[in-house]
């Protein structure tokens, strides 16, 4: 029988990401997946690095956002010196354009939800925002600076996590699905992958939307796929260095002069076919924000499968189990929330506390619905 004083389940760049943390403070850890390592939602994002609130109901989510953001560098540094990779990291901000008629008006809400929450936001007047991103539609109305934002190649990120991990000591187990989990008694003993029992002192479900379809983790972890439409182009004659930010689409540039354009939220289960809608939303608001790109060649298409929880919130923390751990349910943050999900996993193993408060995330709400609902 395999042991490790910790099993992972999930081979993204979360689960990815707290291997690697783990490891480096001396643990032996086992990371499993059920195909090749960091091939779904990490593979499929644009990279997007905000703490911004998309909805109310994601300003929960500011402040480990914001110390996520404070951890990239440090995080970046460490993953590229361990692995000797780039990872197409990008700290150069974030210009949202606004084109309503009200764009005065919701650039002052924008301004003033940003400034409440601790973020950093500046109004540009339109020539100046076009004079930062000459890509940018004359026809926008209005422009926000979030200067503290900015993106990285997730692809490369995730690649290079992965060597950082096992250059480290993690032992990355490809095409082995975890079951279950493994239970005597009140406590996790490790996890079943196929027919084998795998022990573990700790036990951290790192496995995106596929977390509820492991045995004995749907109560604390009911995730089910948000897919998002997403396509990179290439040409044009535009040169974005930002991330270039509207209503109807997000641009994302790559150090190899591709910009990445998305994304589509469909809830439809597990499906990750493309559609002639989806891809027409996406460039039409592409083209919309950057005009030039009409010329640009589309490169790639794809679609990606976010996990996503009843609340849109992630599930981070431990379970009323014994050395059971869960760390999925980014949604649209995985990549911005990766350096914090790490180190909080990392700080409750070793120490048994955090150093950010993360009891609004605990799997702990969803396992009590789910008792009372069985009532």
């Amino acid at each position: 029988m395999k042991k490790f004083d910790v099993a992972i389940a999930g081979g993204g760049v979360i689960g990815g990401a707290i291997s690697l943390e783990l490891a480096r403070a001396g643990l032996r850890v086992a990371l499993f997946d059920r195909q090749i390592p960091g091939q779904e939602a990490s593979w499929a994002s644009a990279g997007i690095l905000s703490p911004a609130p998309e909805t109310a109901g994601m300003i929960p989510l500011v402040p480990i956002g914001k110390t996520s953001m404070a951890l990239y560098p440090e995080f970046v540094a460490e993953v590229e010196g361990i692995s000797e990779e780039k990872t197409g990291y990008r700290p150069k901000g974030t210009i949202q354009a606004l084109f309503s008629r009200d764009a005065r008006a919701e650039l002052s809400t924008v301004i003033a939800l940003h400034h409440g929450v601790g973020l950093k936001a500046e109004p540009l007047r339109t020539e100046e925002a076009r004079k930062l991103e000459p890509a940018l539609s004359e026809e926008m109305e209005a422009a926000i600076l979030r200067p503290d934002e900015g993106c990285i190649d997730n692809r490369a990120l995730m690649s290079a996590v992965l060597v950082a991990a096992r250059k480290s000591g993690v032992e990355i187990f490809a095409a082995s699905e975890v079951k279950s989990i493994w239970r005597e008694g009140s406590r996790c003993a490790g996890l079943v992958v196929g027919e084998e029992k795998i022990a573990a002192q700790w036990t951290v479900i790192a496995a995106g939307c596929f977390s509820a379809s492991i045995e004995g983790v749907g109560g604390y972890a009911p995730v089910q796929p948000a897919k998002g439409q997403i396509m990179a182009l290439r040409g044009g004659g535009l040169k974005i260095e930002r991330v270039l930010w509207s209503e109807n689409i997000y641009l994302v540039p790559r150090n190899d002069g591709r910009i990445i354009a998305g994304a589509t939220v469909e809830n439809i289960g597990f499906d990750r076919k493309l559609t002639a809608g989806g891809m027409q939303k996406n460039l039409e608001g592409a083209i919309e924000l950057a005009p030039g790109l009409a010329n640009a060649q589309i490169e790639e298409t794809w679609a990606g499968l976010r996990p996503d929880t009843p609340d849109h919130l992630p599930i981070l923390g431990p379970t009323d189990v014994e050395g059971l751990l869960i760390a999925t349910g980014h949604f649209r943050s995985g990549i911005v929330l990766t350096p914090i999900t790490a180190r909080l996993i990392r700080e409750w193993i070793t120490l048994q506390k955090v150093s950010v408060d993360w009891d609004r995330f605990s799997p702990l709400r969803f396992a009590q619905a789910t008792r009372n609902a069985s009532n």
